[in-house]
């Protein structure tokens, strides 16, 4: 039940982000969701792509620094509460919730979340206990 997704370290510069994206569509791949943090120094792009090995070969092959992490793509309520329901059952299980962002496509009448926690395994198993969907990589890769 665990996606892989690429983390890109871009340097805070003109043009890095847009020479990151073009690599990927030079890759013919298409993105699936991202997320960008930055700071002062440099920025995080999150990808979740159907062919992570293919996206980071193409990134280190042009000088990008890249790590990739598992995540959880879980299926929320599209409803006001919905998204606090399911960080409920993670924290109640005592689980952190590192970062998340929002998919880019609906699940019929649930929006999907890419969640990072500190626990995968626990996580999921807390999640599935508590009649959340969790994604298989799969069908992720597939949307």
């Amino acid at each position: 039940m665990k996606v892989k997704q690429i983390s890109v370290f871009l340097e805070n510069r003109k043009g890095r982000l847009q020479e990151a994206l073009e690599t990927i569509a030079a890759a013919k791949l298409s993105i699936r969701a991202l997320s960008i943090a930055d700071t002062a120094d440099f920025g995080i792009l999150r990808l979740i792509l159907p062919d992570p090995d293919k996206a980071k070969k193409a990134l280190q092959k042009n000088n990008f620094t890249v790590r990739e992490n598992d995540v959880i793509v879980v299926e929320v309520p599209d409803k006001p509460g919905g998204l606090a329901g399911v960080l409920k059952v993670l924290n109640d299980a005592n689980i952190n919730v590192e970062y998340l962002y929002a998919f880019v496509e609906k699940s019929g009448k649930k929006a999907l979340v890419v969640l990072r926690t500190e626990k995968i395994e626990p996580a999921v198993k807390a999640l599935r206990k508590a009649d959340i969907e969790v994604m298989p990589s799969e069908k992720v890769y597939s949307l």
